[in-house]
């Protein structure tokens, strides 16, 4: 083995594009093999930039969304695979009673033929069959808050662990394919309230209006210090325009005014040049903190990612 398998597991496609963009597109550009799984088509997503909201639109919004996503998984270099389940949205009353990581409670407002209707162990299932395939050594999904509260996202996180405790057991469900045991499990930190500091006052010092105002004075306490729960910060500057153009590719979802886009790519590069990732769980040895989400993984050929630096 010479190569790494890293497999990005996305609720909606945009997700991949919007929280560790940058380092997919690095380590597939370094020759690593890199899979995007996105669960939704995210068909029931509202149409963010205003010069997409005009008629054909959200009538085509299903064939819309998957052409968007191809545009953006190859502008990120990664491989894509869609799950099939049908976004499930977020309901305003859901959001208001604040109850979406109760999957009970979120079952009686969501579509009956959406993602977040369907059992954990069924989206478990279908996530091992996809790892004893691909049989990755890292997997990329979002931690207990699902990144922020939306159905999808926790379903993510939910069918992850469930999935990265039962790949590697023969005797659990042998048709879903050969077991296969994955090494690290991170979560994805896209959204980090001092990066996001950093560049609002940045705007600020330029005498623009900064798009980051709302998110700042929205921030969840719940959300607590994010940059302490880093553990892996990957270097990966040189990709941000990957990640500028597979975020343009999601035109219905991208406002080019909105905080995605506020930040030149040069800036973000000199400001805040890393992504940052959890390493909730590893079964292999690893010293922390890290810069290389395949620190640890035997057999390795590290002259991949040197030979592109």
């Amino acid at each position: 083995m010479n190569t790494g398998r890293i497999l990005a597991i996305h609720a909606h496609p945009d997700d991949e594009s919007s929280k560790g963009a940058a380092t997919t597109a690095k380590y597939a550009a370094e020759g690593h093999e890199v899979l995007v799984l996105t669960c939704t088509g995210g068909e029931r997503g509202d149409i963010i930039n205003p010069a997409m909201d005009k008629p054909g639109v959200k009538e085509n919004m299903t064939n819309i969304r998957h052409e968007e996503m191809a545009k953006a998984a190859r502008a990120l270099g990664v491989q894509h695979e869609w799950l099939g389940y049908i976004d499930s949205g977020l309901p305003q009353e859901l959001a208001k009673q604040n109850k979406a990581k109760d999957p009970d409670v979120v079952r009686q407002f969501v579509p009956e033929d959406c993602f977040a209707q369907a059992p954990d162990d069924e989206v478990a299932d279908k996530f091992i069959q996809v790892i004893r395939e691909f049989q990755p050594h890292v997997i990329i999904t979002y931690d207990e808050n699902g990144g922020y509260p939306h159905p999808d996202h926790l379903m993510v996180h939910r069918a992850s662990m469930i999935a990265w405790e039962k790949a590697g057991d023969a005797g659990y469900k042998p048709e879903l394919g050969e077991a296969w045991t994955p090494l690290k499990l991170y979560y994805s930190h896209g959204f980090v309230y001092q990066r996001m500091e950093l560049f609002h006052n940045e705007l600020l010092q330029q005498g623009r209006t900064s798009p980051y105002t709302p998110m700042m004075a929205r921030w969840d306490a719940s959300f607590g210090d994010i940059m302490s729960r880093v553990t892996t910060q990957i270097e990966c500057a040189d990709y941000f325009q990957n990640r500028e153009d597979a975020l343009r590719a999601h035109a219905t979802q991208i406002d080019p005014a909105g905080a995605f886009l506020a930040t030149s790519v040069a800036t973000q590069a000199r400001l805040w040049p890393t992504e940052e990732f959890e390493l909730a769980q590893t079964r292999v040895s690893t010293s922390l903190p890290e810069n290389d989400m395949l620190a640890g993984v035997p057999g390795i050929d590290k002259s991949l990612g040197e030979a592109n630096n």
